[in-house]
């Protein structure tokens, strides 16, 4: 039998998951002694991640038209497109667990270690305009100001770690309600890290609390500079270029952060999840499509 790309990357695919699974049979939802299925987990995982990574499907329903149309030599036992999702749906914690095992084990060797990125995004489930009733445990209303709109949502929060000339390797990543602000979220979870120097954009800008994680556990935060209300004119005038220098170098450094999140984007369209009719369907959205493009790490070296 002569195995073209698109079965060679399938069967890669399905063999990195077969090799985790020992742990990422705990992650998944069995209701039943059918502790063996015809159409096991690992396949339903194996179907979607190659139908994101490298079909670049962004719907379920094309990616099980796809398996039914090609790949039904692989999988026999495929089954109908609402069977399909049920077992999806129950995958939430295998693709969570899945995508934190292969951030732990693929970091690259161009890593700049004490040297970290900082961003967010949202993942918009409905407009602000409307009422939000899908996932409402894991979701709320939220700003973005890039966009310069209110949704309902989760927002991704991201610390990478900075590589020269690439996108920076995400070393964790989370999820919150939309209405977290993204200096609660440093402040919880990053601030304690140690020797690093942090880039973020203006909303990290917080002098008193970064002075003291500066003094205690010697990190470092780079955000662009505000500016002050009420400074006379003649003192913005005379700082302006030193200001517009350094908010350039920042930028500069922050650029492939925002770069991940468009590649993101574009590869997946991980920010509308406006047809996600669950929780658990939320789950595998933003996190089954996270782990098809940490894969590139690992298949793509």
């Amino acid at each position: 039998m002569i195995i073209k790309d698109k079965d060679f990357n399938l069967i890669k695919i399905y063999d990195l998951i077969c090799y985790y699974f020992d742990e990422l049979r705990y992650y998944c939802e069995r209701f039943s002694n059918n502790n063996s299925p015809c159409f096991t987990d690992q396949e339903v995982m194996t179907i979607y991640l190659f139908g994101v990574q490298y079909q670049e499907y962004t719907k379920i329903n094309q990616i099980h038209k796809f398996a039914c149309d090609y790949l039904s030599d692989w999988f026999p036992n495929l089954g109908s497109y609402q069977a399909f999702c049920n077992r999806l749906n129950r995958l939430g914690g295998a693709f969570t667990r899945l995508s934190e095992l292969l951030l732990e084990d693929t970091q690259p060797n161009d890593c700049i270690i004490d040297q970290c990125l900082l961003d967010s995004m949202p993942i918009i489930t409905c407009s602000g305009k409307r009422k939000g009733k899908v996932a409402n445990e894991v979701t709320n209303k939220g700003y973005c100001s890039t966009k310069g709109v209110y949704y309902y949502g989760m927002k991704l929060h991201m610390l990478g770690i900075r590589r020269q000339d690439a996108l920076p390797f995400p070393e964790q990543v989370l999820f919150t309600p939309a209405s977290v602000n993204d200096i609660v979220v440093y402040k919880e979870r990053w601030s304690e890290m140690r020797n690093r120097t942090f880039f973020g954009d203006k909303i990290y800008m917080h002098n008193e609390f970064n002075q003291q994680v500066k003094n205690q556990y010697n990190s470092e935060m780079l955000t662009p500079i505000k500016a002050i209300k009420g400074m006379p004119l003649i003192i913005k005038q005379r700082i302006k270029a030193a200001d517009d220098l350094y908010n350039r170098a920042v930028s500069k450094i922050r650029q492939p952060i925002e770069a991940m999140f468009s590649w993101l984007i574009e590869k997946t369209d991980i920010q509308r999840a406006s047809k996600v009719r669950s929780t658990k369907g939320l789950m595998v959205h933003a996190f089954g499509k996270l782990t098809a493009t940490f894969l590139n790490y690992v298949l793509n070296p």
